[in-house]
């Protein structure tokens, strides 16, 4: 096991729901993703391109998006909280994720995955 799935796995409940849910998500979505481990957490990569990171903090999880600056969909449910440049989605549940925004949004960072980070 990797040190970004034991990550995952080591989280409490509900939070490991959560990001085994964004998981299985992010990977039956992309073939060519790879989750690696960076900054001491999950982030998963294209290649040598930052995509997106996931993040246990507090009481949430963030899925922050590498190059959020260039998304154009589902605006209104990206949170900046003090952040120039990172957005990230947040859930708090399982029941919280709405699995079609949370797709369009994944959908919309591949889209913009080659885009230089600002």
């Amino acid at each position: 096991m990797n040190p970004a799935e034991r990550y995952i796995l080591e989280q409490p409940e509900p939070f490991r729901s959560v990001l085994l849910h964004v998981q299985a998500t992010i990977e039956n979505l992309f073939d060519e993703v790879e989750l690696k481990y960076k900054y001491r957490i999950p982030f998963y990569y294209f290649g040598k391109r930052p995509f997106c990171y996931l993040n246990h903090t507090k009481d949430y999880v963030d899925i922050g998006f590498w190059n959020a600056g260039y998304i154009t969909v589902h605006l209104e449910h990206l949170i900046t909280a003090n952040r120039k440049v990172m957005k990230s989605l947040r859930y708090r549940t399982l029941e919280e994720i709405d699995q079609t925004i949370l797709e369009e949004v994944l959908q919309n960072a591949f889209d913009v995955r080659d885009k230089k980070f600002y």
